[in-house]
């Protein structure tokens, strides 16, 4: 125990147990259950008072009253299990990047930051559903907290903050109507799906024409095509993911969504609109700070997907950054791994950032 009585200080050791056992715990989004429960005991464990609301999330809390800094990673992973296992440095699993490594970094660094006298109010908080697109928890908690400041976790690498996400549309075409003779001169329902993907992405390309910047970039990517005939009717299914950037007139881009349908059904939905942040805060100062004091050279990055940030930034107005462990180019892939000293360098960031902001020296 250091500092206040009540409140555990985790070891290098126990917090690498952590993300190891959230890991295993496979949690694809609205599985998030059992991961939840292991995340409420071990802050019970460290000091928090901790619980799972209405939502599903798993939230601890540190100090009283309405917290000031919120901290938000999400449990949830996209599909597809992969072993956990340890080589050397290196952690293998589903999660160990996006986003549980940051998540368990959040955890650990408020129970140290707690233990060793940061006189802050803190909620941390892993969410539920940021990966299948509803952004569930993110939703809930926007309308119960007002905080002062806000953290999301996401991969940046240590010395690394994310000030801003693009945003994001989906859209689900779907074409069906009754089958042609192939040497008539009537278009097939497969045509008619490809010529609405390739306005789309002719229309992306004028867009992003005078584009320097990769943030600055509508960028439109065909997810999934199918179709199905049962002799009588063709039917042509169609998934496209739109990431959309700052400065889009997406009302401008939905009327022409719905103009290049034809006799097609198009649905859009998930829609998040792009958010960057202040990059001279308080809150930036601090882990500028703290980065620096573990010998990092700091930087600001943005990214081109899309995080709980786009949900919480606008809604809350506070200074808001997402700071993370791991390498986002490994996000969903099948070699998903972290280091574990740029998670333990990441949690010292963290611990050091928030001592800071409590108005303790580093």
């Amino acid at each position: 125990m250091l500092g206040h009585e009540r409140y555990m200080s985790p070891t290098d050791a126990e917090a690498i147990a952590l993300l190891t056992e959230m890991v295993s715990l496979y949690s694809p989004s609205t599985q998030e259950h059992e991961v939840a429960r292991l995340i409420v005991e071990t802050m019970a464990r460290w000091g928090y008072q901790a619980e799972t609301d209405p939502a599903g999330n798993a939230v601890g809390y540190l100090g009283k009253g309405e917290p000031e800094v919120v901290l938000l990673g999400h449990m949830d992973t996209v599909p597809g299990e992969i072993p956990v296992r340890r080589e050397g440095d290196l952690l293998y699993g589903r999660g160990t990047v996006d986003a549980k490594g940051p998540l368990a970094a959040f955890i650990v660094a408020a129970a140290r930051a707690a233990a060793e006298g940061a006189p802050l109010r803190m909620a941390v908080i892993g969410a539920v559903e940021e990966e299948c697109a509803s952004s569930k928890g993110a939703y809930y908690v926007a309308e119960v907290y007002r905080p002062a400041y806000a953290i999301i976790g996401e991969p940046s690498g240590w010395n690394r903050i994310t000030l801003g996400y693009k945003g994001r549309l989906l859209v689900d075409y779907v074409l069906e109507r009754p089958v042609s003779h192939t040497a008539s001169r009537e278009r097939s329902a497969c045509e008619e799906a490809v010529d609405y993907w390739l306005r789309l992405r002719e229309w992306a390309e004028a867009f992003n024409r005078d584009k320097s910047s990769r943030f600055d970039t509508l960028d439109p990517s065909l997810r999934s095509i199918s179709s199905t005939s049962d002799g009588l009717h063709e039917r042509v299914e169609m998934h496209i993911g739109l990431r959309l950037p700052l400065g889009l007139d997406t009302e401008t881009l939905l009327k022409e969504l719905e103009a290049w349908r034809g006799p097609a059904i198009v649905r859009t939905y998930a829609r998040e609109q792009p958010f960057r942040a202040e990059k001279s805060n308080p809150l930036t100062s601090a882990f500028l700070s703290a980065i620096r004091a573990e010998g990092g050279r700091p930087a600001f990055v943005t990214k081109t997907g899309t995080s709980d940030m786009n949900v919480l930034g606008p809604r809350w107005g506070c200074p808001i950054v997402a700071y993370g462990p791991g390498d986002s180019s490994l996000d969903h892939t099948p070699d998903e791994h972290i280091s574990l000293s740029e998670y333990l360098a990441a949690i010292r960031v963290l611990t050091r950032a928030l001592k800071r902001l409590a108005g303790l020296t580093l």
